[in-house]
């Protein structure tokens, strides 16, 4: 078995009766020998704990099970949760039987009303002729590289344990997100930036952090989190750069700093000093590389202006950007708290929220393409539930023009990195109430995308208080229909 399958499959546990072969190494003589290397290396203007061994570089690039077709993934979460009968769910049916009663609906948090037709006009795209609502047309545009799945189902109408859900694979107990077990599988391809990072313009989507949170998992997987709707990089990362403290000044403390840690956990190992470590070194690093990365005046006025001026036109670019530097996973929330939770007046709210990001969709995967990154790069859209077909009611019992949560059933779609274009997976009943063909689970949605990544989801687990963890738990099945 090679190290870093070894690794991959859940060696790195941080506890001082559980070791692999390198953090024997790194525990002996051969780790004060990469003192002296930081040491020389800090001396010539280069990283300080610079030294790749397995136990004190979480973020090193590895291996997966098998081969990926994947190697980044990006995530537009449509925090609040998008319509999938207003967006990539057409029910003709709905426009039949409008202001109509539809008999013995399912359970819905509020109180809903009868049929509500979409506002908003589909027609089939591509080849395949899948059908998309013109809130979407741009990103349309693209439907035969696209899986959609319009079979999803959550487990409760709740934002707060549904985002979990999605974002952790579990809606009750706390545990690591999708791009901290990302991280944990494969790594960095770049050591001077994070590897998962979430953007969310003008503060913090409901839940906050726990939506990137590690977990149990090492903390260097934890997210680092964005607020694009600053421009200016002082304001865009807090703290980037040390306002009294010159470079050359910062690099001998923290050099100082590393051979201190160095030597307090020889004998006290501990996976919160190693991401504490982890994160002084990555912060002192990407001074200058987080600069260069996030300076889109770096791009062409062609390519700014395909993507669009707006906060989610530059938060698109940027993850460009950075998905090319290597950065391996990204979240862009569409903004603070739950934007796509349109209870009343889901028309004007819809239609406004779908026109500032449907063309910095359609412009990443032109780009991507164009870059030669889109066969790589797993892309996921969607919510953490849908909404109902039935119409919401007042207090008093008046139509309010929106839908309640649904979690009975809703739409995702993936594209790039192994999906197979222009397919459908599952359905809804006739009036999208319910996923009646082929459900699909949010473990069945996180299992095939670690497959695509290259990890058997069974095999890619961590230790944690006597039992080896998974993002899927103990369900999950891979949507082999969807998988080039």
């Amino acid at each position: 078995m090679q190290p870093e399958e070894f690794l991959s499959r859940s060696t790195y546990t941080g506890l001082p009766f559980r070791m692999n072969r390198r953090d024997l190494l790194t525990r002996s003589a051969l780790g004060f020998g990469s003192l002296g290397l930081a040491a020389v290396l800090q001396d010539d203007g280069r990283l300080l704990h610079a030294v790749e061994t397995a136990a004190t570089d979480p973020l090193r690039a590895r291996q997966p099970h098998f081969p990926a077709r994947a190697k980044r993934v990006i995530h537009f979460f449509l925090n609040g949760g998008p319509s999938h009968v207003d967006t990539f769910d057409n029910k003709p049916l709905l426009k039949k039987y409008a202001g109509q009663p539809l008999g013995d609906s399912l359970r819905t948090e509020r109180k809903t009303g009868a049929a509500f037709p979409s506002p908003f006009t589909f027609r089939p795209y591509g080849e395949s002729g899948i059908e998309v609502s013109d809130l979407f047309s741009r990103t349309a545009a693209h439907i035969d590289d696209m899986a959609v799945i319009r079979s999803m189902y959550a487990q409760v109408p709740n934002h707060e344990p549904s985002l979990m859900l999605m974002n952790c694979g579990d809606s009750v107990q706390p545990r690591p997100s999708v791009g901290a077990w990302t991280l944990y599988g494969l790594g960095t391809d770049n050591q001077n930036l994070p590897g998962f990072v979430a953007m969310c313009p003008g503060g913090l989507p409901i839940k906050d952090t726990e939506n990137w949170q590690s977990g149990f998992l090492p903390g260097a997987f934890q997210g680092t989190y964005i607020d694009t709707q600053h421009k200016e990089l002082s304001r865009l990362i807090e703290n980037i750069e040390h306002p009294q403290i010159a470079t050359a000044a910062q690099q001998r403390q923290l050099a100082l700093l590393a051979r201190w840690n160095a030597k307090h956990r020889e004998n006290r190992p501990d996976p919160r000093l190693e991401a504490r470590i982890q994160s002084f070194e990555l912060a002192f690093r990407m001074q200058h590389d987080a600069a260069e990365a996030f300076d889109l005046n770096r791009e062409p006025e062609h390519v700014q202006q395909m993507y669009g001026t707006g906060v989610h036109g530059r938060q698109t670019l940027i993850a460009r950007r950075l998905l090319e530097r290597g950065v391996r996973y990204i979240q862009l929330w569409h903004g603070a708290g739950q934007p796509w939770d349109n209870h009343a007046g889901i028309e004007d709210a819809h239609r406004k929220l779908a026109g500032e990001i449907d063309q910095p969709i359609a412009a990443l995967i032109t780009d991507l393409k164009q870059r030669g990154l889109f066969e790589d790069t797993l892309i996921l859209w969607g919510g953490e539930f849908g909404r109902t077909p039935t119409v919401e009611l007042s207090g008093d019992g008046k139509p309010q023009s929106g839908r309640d949560h649904n979690h009975y059933g809703f739409s995702v779609w993936m594209a790039g990195g192994g999906i197979r274009g222009g397919s459908v997976f599952g359905a809804t009943d006739d009036i999208g109430f319910r996923a009646v063909q082929n459900p699909v689970s949010v473990h069945d949605l996180h299992a095939t995308m670690l497959h695509l990544l290259g990890f058997d989801h069974e095999q890619l687990t961590f230790r944690y208080a006597g039992r080896d963890f998974r993002l899927t738990d103990v369900h999950g099945c891979v949507l082999h229909d969807i998988v080039s």
